[in-house]
């Protein structure tokens, strides 16, 4: 693995090709696959492997080479999301920002917790549209999905844990 540079360790100075390269990547699968602005991929990617792992904007900023501009929007979009936290230091104007280790399980839980919420709607909506209609056909496979979805991932255990433990 490649480690990232003394020189970046202190700070947000440009990390070496490497790293740089594995952000950009990074960030292109998240827009690809999570309909993130790339930058927004590159920013959660460098929180990912930066040294310290509280950046202010600035450092992210010179870390990845974007503009502090770009950053402001796109650190709500992750701190929005939970990915991100945003922490402040008595007597400090500068925000810092982090993913901490439990960021991604906590948002993937909400997503989860989402399911059941489709399964409601979907119900009421089989029963606005009367239950033997084509569009309740549509709605029952949808419903039929996000059912089984929520049944699969109830019944997982968590990082770490095993069924027996969960």
């Amino acid at each position: 693995m490649t480690e990232i540079s003394d020189a970046n360790r202190d700070g947000g100075a440009p990390a070496n090709g490497e790293i740089l390269d594995w952000v950009e990547r990074m960030g292109t699968f998240f827009a690809e696959n999570y309909g993130m602005p790339p930058i927004t991929g590159r920013i959660l990617s460098w929180l990912l492997v930066c040294e310290p792992a509280e950046q202010s904007a600035a450092e992210i900023a010179a870390a990845i080479r974007a503009s502090r501009a770009s950053l402001t929007t796109n650190m709500r979009l992750l701190t929005a999301s939970g990915l991100a936290r945003r922490i402040t230091r008595a007597g400090a104007r500068t925000a810092f920002y982090r993913v901490d280790d439990d960021a991604w399980e906590a948002v993937i839980r909400r997503r989860i917790a989402t399911l059941a919420a489709i399964e409601t709607l979907t119900e009421e909506g089989m029963r606005l549209v009367g239950p033997d209609t084509r569009r309740a056909a549509r709605l029952r496979a949808t419903h039929e999905v996000f059912a089984w979805a929520d049944t699969l991932f109830a019944a997982a255990p968590g990082p770490g844990r095993t069924r027996e433990n969960g």
